[in-house]
Parts: C-alpha cells; structure tokens; sequence
C-alpha cells in the first residue's frame, strides 16, 4: 500500500505541474475514485453476513472458552483504546480543530459503528469522509487525508501490539527490560505504519514487533483465536484519529485562508 500511495503522489503533483493537458488525467482520476467508493458501498451492505462469518469459526473451532481465558488482555488493550481515544482526540478537536469532542464522538459514530463491525479501515472509508465532511472537514482535504490515514494512521494497531507483546512476553516467562520495552514502542509505531487496512493485518506485522526484542513469533498464536475482537476496537480507533487529522486540517486552513484575506 505504501508504493501505492508513493506512486499516487507523484502522479498527483505531475497533474498539477501539467497544467491544463493534466486536467484531462485529474478528471479521470476523480471519476475512478467516485465509482470505486460506489462499488465499496454496494460491498459494504453486504458486511453484516460477512462479518457473522468471520467470527463464527472463531467461536466454532475454540469454543466459547476462547473469549473468556482472554478477556484480561482483551480488556486492558480496550482501556488503552478507549483512554488513547478519550484524552488524545478529545483534546486535539477540541483546540485544534473547534469541534466539541461531544459533537465529534456523536458525529462520527455511523463509521465508528461500521469499522467496529467490519474490522476495516479501508471498508469503512466512504462513511468516514461522509461523517467528516458532515463535521466540517473540506472535502478535498478529507478525500486526500482520510484514504492516505487508512494505511499509515494506526494509532489503535501501535496499542494493540503493545498490548501484546507485553502478554506474549508473560505468557513465556519473559521480563522485558526498558530499553526492550522502548524498542517495543518505536517498532509498534513503525510497523502500524505499514499496516494494510484490512481485517487481520495487524496480527502479522505483530511478528515484526515481535522479533524486535527477540521473543517466539509462535507466541502469535495465544492471541490468534480472538484476534478479531482487537481488531474491531484497534480499528475503530484508527479510523476515527484519520476524521480528526482531516477536521484539523480544514481548521488549520480555514483560519489561514481568513488570515490571508484581511
């Protein structure tokens, strides 16, 4: 996804540099991206089965005992979730942005809903912009910021691996000593980067984070089973720190824009 986005940015700035003989391009590009968000929202209808589909194995090959052995790190990675979310994005909309975080949170809660149930940032996008747009966010800046924030936001992936790691590590007997634990913290960072938005990406670049401080990639596996329930919560997260990234900027340039016309 990165070379994607890498690519698109060069082809950007090239239809810009082209002038008029680029515009042709420009329209093209929009029109695509039109019709793709049309098709994902046929595709989203059809998530509520999907997502029962997905959970069910779960439960059928574990058994319900799955969940509960887990609820105590399922827990703690929500507490940071739900803390990350309250304190971090609450503030910055509040000051930056000018939007009461009371607003925010209701405003945003048709795509919260969605990425919790869909465990996709990308899924989620086209109801993301829509509830940005509707809390005041440009919508060019909210059609470039919110795609780019669904591969290299992951606020709630980076808590999520760390979560984890610190639990494999536990579960192996293994202290990790300071430096270890802010090796942790840079590479959890660095690999929520790169993450794809799709269902289950954070799970493998955990082995990344996990190889950073040299604790057993099996170690995955303790995890695994209710790894789709951290990824509704870490993906929540991720998709509503993209709104606010979005409503702050259009802020930002909002007050830029009135400062310029005086």
């Amino acid at each position: 996804m990165l070379q994607v986005i890498v690519a698109s940015l060069f082809f950007g700035f090239g239809i810009l540099l082209a002038g008029e003989k680029g515009e042709l391009f420009g329209q093209f590009a929009e029109s695509a991206s039109e019709v793709s968000l049309q098709i994902m929202s046929l595709i989203i209808s059809l998530s509520p089965i999907g997502v029962f589909c997905l959970i069910a194995p779960v439960v059928a090959e574990n058994g319900p005992v799955i969940l509960g052995s887990l609820a105590m790190v399922l827990a703690v990675a929500y507490m940071g979730y739900i803390l990350h979310a309250v304190l971090v994005y609450s503030s910055t909309v509040g000051v930056l942005g000018g939007v009461s975080p009371i607003s925010f949170f209701k405003g945003m809660m048709p795509a919260m809903m969605m990425a919790f149930s869909s465990a996709s940032s990308v899924g989620a996008l086209p109801l993301n912009i829509e509830c940005s747009e509707k809390l005041g966010a440009r919508k060019d800046i909210a059609s470039f910021t919110l795609p780019l924030g669904a591969t290299i936001n992951m606020d709630g992936t980076a808590i999520y691996q760390g979560v984890c790691t610190i639990f494999i590590a536990s579960c192996f007997g293994i202290t990790l000593t300071l430096p270890q634990q802010l090796t942790v913290i840079l590479t959890a960072t660095l690999a929520s980067i790169g993450t794809a938005g799709v269902p289950g990406s954070g799970m493998i670049m955990l082995a990344m984070v996990l190889q950073s401080v040299g604790l057993p990639v099996e170690g995955i596996a303790l995890v695994a089973g209710v790894d789709r329930v951290f990824d509704m919560g870490r993906t929540t997260v991720n998709i509503t720190g993209d709104a606010a990234c979005a409503i702050i900027v259009s802020r930002m340039e909002d007050r830029k824009e009135a400062r310029n016309a005086r």
